[in-house]
């Protein structure tokens, strides 16, 4: 336990001396002063369980110096004891009273006593400050409690909203998928085999895909995610030509951007290789150029690839509306959408997963945007796989 702090106040310096040899303990730390200013010095800077005073002294008296502690919020809870050599007839013990005193000694001293008092207001201290400690213990296993409710409420309701999500998107495909399966049934039963000629069965087949493709990404999703909040998400490196890469990925969207009535315009250095997870940086591209097809106001996209001196640069920039500046961050979240978007597919959870993927290379996703003017987001990676990454994942890799 931190040492009891004890101050003694008198003129005399022997006195000082006398009383400090009767009170002293291992676990106290006494000081002195021989005035009241000195006093009032000390008793700002440090915290006492007892303050000693001596009733006559030069300048300022005990009973002065009382009166101030009492006047002052830091030292008004400090009991005092006066000391005097005064007669009792003097009635100074009444007057030290008035002032607010816990007790009168008079001179000679009672060692015994002196010792007795003393060990009883110590003691006193200490429990006031282990109830104190006790007070800011509970209050703060409240505050932890209330913030663990919170958070636990609020898993609730992410779980509660996500599962609700979930069963809202996947119902779509599968409502499609159904219809279609009935539609089918129906024409084979009425014998309508035109109905099953080759362009229809082509057609019928694309949206199947579509659909299965949709349940498919969505499922990823949810595995990838319960990979990364279990730290199992998995980088397997290869050499990867990022260019290449990013021309064919654009080559895959090109029909889906002229059906959105948009457009790539491509800025790629020729020849970008690295160490990466080529799947895994796929994975991160073709969510950025769905965002970007999805909310880009169907207006072209330009995706460019810089080569620095230590690190890869793609971006991904349209031309929509723009996000808010307090929604940049926000976006990156789990299950996080675009307040007032019109636009609700998905899970919210394709930024996320992408900026983690981003961090298991040892690069980075962030996103710059001004409303009106489009958004700009960036894939940095590095160009040297950090050492101490590849090992950590070396066996996540290999599983």
């Amino acid at each position: 336990m931190q040492s009891t702090k004890l101050l003694i106040v008198d003129d005399l310096p022997e006195n000082l001396q006398a009383l400090a040899k009767i009170i002293e303990q291992d676990d106290r730390k006494i000081y002195h002063a021989t005035s009241g200013d000195a006093a009032l010095a000390l008793l700002l800077e440090h915290d006492f369980a007892l303050a000693i005073l001596d009733v006559m002294m030069p300048d300022m008296n005990g009973f002065e110096l009382a009166e101030l502690m009492r006047g002052t919020e830091k030292t008004r809870h400090i009991p005092i004891v006066f000391v005097s050599a005064g007669g009792k007839e003097l009635n100074y013990a009444f007057k030290g009273y008035e002032t607010g005193a816990v007790d009168f000694l008079h001179k000679p001293l009672d060692i015994a006593a002196v010792k007795s008092k003393v060990n009883v207001f110590v003691s006193l201290y200490q429990q006031r400050i282990q109830v104190k400690q006790q007070v800011e213990a509970l209050e703060k296993s409240q505050r932890q409690l209330h913030s663990t409710q919170m958070e636990l409420e609020r898993t609730l309701k992410m779980r509660d909203d996500f599962i609700s999500l979930v069963a809202h998107e996947l119902r779509t495909p599968l409502n499609t998928l159904y219809i279609e399966t009935q539609m089918r049934r129906l024409q084979l039963q009425r014998g309508d085999l035109a109905a099953f000629n080759q362009e229809r069965l082509h057609s019928m087949i694309e949206c199947d895909t579509r659909q299965i493709n949709n349940m498919i990404r969505l499922i990823n999703d949810m595995v990838d995610v319960s990979r990364v909040n279990a730290g199992n998400l998995s980088i397997r490196t290869e050499r990867v030509n990022l260019s290449k890469l990013i021309t064919r990925i654009v080559e895959d969207f090109t029909q889906q951007a002229q059906t959105a009535g948009s457009c790539f315009t491509l800025k790629l250095a020729d020849d970008v290789c690295g160490n990466w997870d080529g799947c895994r940086v796929e994975q991160i591209i073709v969510n950025l150029i769905t965002n970007a097809l999805r909310y880009g106001g169907c207006k072209p996209i330009t995706i460019s690839l810089l080569s620095m001196e230590d690190h890869v640069e793609v971006n991904v920039q349209d031309q929509g509306r723009g996000i808010p500046a307090h929604e940049c961050q926000r976006i990156f979240e789990k299950f996080s959408r675009l307040d007032n978007s019109e636009i609700k597919e998905g899970l919210g959870m394709g930024l996320y997963i992408a900026r983690q993927l981003a961090e298991a290379h040892g690069g980075s996703l962030s996103v710059s945007s001004k409303l009106g003017e489009g958004s700009r987001f960036t894939l940095r990676l590095p160009l040297a796989w950090a050492e101490g990454i590849n090992a950590a994942l070396s066996i996540e890799g290999s599983a």
